[in-house]
This record gives C-alpha cells, structure tokens and sequence, in this order.
C-alpha cells in the first residue's frame, strides 16, 4: 500500500513523505525513494525492503543503539524547543547551508543548540553539499565557535574532491554521506581521504549486508543515518547499527519525532537518547489514515513496478547501486 505521512516540519524540501510498504515471511519492508532519484537509484532501495521482507538481517551484537535528534532549519527558538524535547538525546545534528539562509542564520541556531543542549551536549551539523570550499572553510570555523565545538561537519561540498580539501583546511572532523550514497564508486572518499566519518543509509545502498560490506571495505567510523522513513524503514537502519562491529559515534535514527504521523502504535522514538533494537508492525487504522489518494497510489504502484523489472534485470552488487 502507498502511503502519504505529513511533516511537522519542512524538512529536505518536502512536507510530506511518500512511500510503499507490504509484509513479507520476515516482516514489513518499505520502499520510499525520493522524487530526486531515477528509477536505477531506486533500485538499492527496492533491494533493501525485499531484504527486510524476504530475507531478514543478520544478528545484533547491541540491543541499544544511542541516536542524535535533528534540527531542521529553523529559527533559533524551535531549534532550542526541538532539543528540549528531544527525548534525552546528547547529541544534536543541525541542518545547515539551507538556501535562502544565512551564515548568521545557522551560526544563531548551532548557538540556540548549544545553549539547550548545555555544555555536555555534542553537536554535529551537516550542510547536505551546500557549499564550495572556501565558503565551507569559513563556515565551519564559524560554526564551530558557535557551537563550542563541533563533533562533525557532515557533507560540506557536494564531491569527494571538494570533501579532501575541506578536510586539509579544517580542524573539525569531515563525515561523508551523499558521496557515499550518490555516487558511483563510495571508495573514492577513503582513496582521497576525504572524509573522517562514513554515513551509512540501509535503503540507498541497497539493505543491511550492503552497508556491512561497505562499512569493511571503507575503513572507516561509521554513523547509520534514517532516510527520513517512517518505524518501518528504521528497523533496517536499527539493524545495521545493531550488527556493526563497532559504533563509536551516535546514530541519525532518531527521526521519527519529524513526523506527524507514523505507521505503527508503537513508533521508534528515542528513550533517553536512545532506541531499542526491535521491530514493528503496522497499525492497520493509522495505515489506512496515511493511505495515498488514487492518483497517487498508481504513481508508486507504476514506479514500483518499473524499479523491479530494473532490479530483475542489472545484477546485485555494489557497482550496480546507481
């Protein structure tokens, strides 16, 4: 069934987030692309729910899995409001580099975090490509005055080589997400050293063995991040966090408080700044309130279809992703 989950918030350009789910031998899957990817991008993404539906994941090694809230870009005052209800989260990721903002605009809501958070507290900011260097270089150091300090800057420029530069130029740590997860080849950012950190994300990258196969072979420390899903993806990205050999920093699943509505009675919000490793089931009642209208509902069911004559056609791998 397709379904259509508003936002609280505007948040990477939607306020409403669009998907599929069904059940199968091993439990609900989802497959929600976003607009933005071509149906060959969202072949990973189909792999990744019949992994969830079909195959199920490997073991955990943790049962808990300590996670940041997000921090959209807002005002300064929600910025702080949204961390105070961030339930006990201690690490805080906040959006920044928003077009039609200011670097004035980001450094007032890092500071807001900040003040929330107290000094304990760890903030990360990610600019999802926003910047060239220069104007990354700049940023940054900016930002990490606002902060007291940042833990990262997540995806400063929008390539690897821009990535390496920053990297030279900056003394706070560089994680790469969307060169990893949108480009053709990911090892590019360990060949380049271009990044300190590696975000993993289980549905663009093909499901939970993917991202371990990428984990190893990168080399590098690894945050699982949600793709904006609603509980049902998370579990996938759950998952992988719970089957990493090693989890040093917290994990971006902490998202589902960024809906207005999820798919389950018992969605995974953080407790203590942490979520449980588990799964869900889908409400019935609440699938249906979500449930897409028909023009809508023959978009996904087509785009589903087209994604899995794809996928029956390319071989799995990780050189076919995209």
């Amino acid at each position: 069934m397709a379904f259509a989950v508003p936002l609280r918030t505007r948040f990477r350009g939607i306020n409403v987030r669009e998907g599929m789910v069904w059940r199968g031998q091993h439990g609900w899957a989802e497959f929600a692309p976003f607009a933005d990817y071509p149906d060959a991008a969202a072949v990973s993404w189909y792999r990744s729910a019949v992994e969830a539906a079909d195959v199920g994941w490997p073991p955990p090694l943790r049962d808990r899995i300590a996670v940041n809230c997000t921090v959209p870009a807002v005002p300064p005052e929600q910025a702080g409001a949204l961390v105070l209800a961030g339930h006990g989260c201690r690490t805080a990721k906040v959006k920044v580099a928003e077009r039609g903002q200011s670097l004035a605009d980001d450094a007032d809501r890092v500071a807001a975090v900040r003040a929330a958070l107290g000094p304990g507290g760890r903030v990360r900011i990610d600019a999802n490509g926003g910047w060239d260097v220069d104007a990354a270089v700049t940023a940054v150091r900016k930002l990490d005055r606002a902060a007291g300090g940042l833990e990262y800057v997540e995806q400063p420029c929008a390539t690897v080589e821009e990535l390496a530069v920053v990297r030279r130029r900056s003394q706070v740590p560089v994680a790469a997400d969307e060169s990893i997860r949108r480009v053709e080849d990911p090892y590019r950012v360990r060949d380049l050293h271009a990044a300190d950190i590696a975000v993993l994300k289980v549905p663009p990258l093909g499901g939970v063995r993917a991202c371990l196969d990428i984990a190893e072979r990168i080399g590098l420390p690894v945050v699982v991040s949600s793709a904006l899903d609603t509980s049902v993806g998370l579990t996938a990205g759950l998952a992988l966090a719970a089957a990493l050999p090693d989890l040093p920093y917290a994990c971006g699943l902490g998202t589902a408080p960024l809906l207005g509505r999820d798919l389950t009675g018992t969605p995974l919000l953080p407790i203590d700044g942490a979520l449980t490793v588990r799964t869900v089931e889908v409400d019935d009642a609440l699938l249906a309130a979500s449930r897409a209208d028909r023009p809508l509902s023959d978009r996904w069911a087509a785009r589903l279809a087209a994604v899995r004559l794809l996928a029956d056609r390319a071989p799995t791998g990780q050189d076919q992703r995209l």
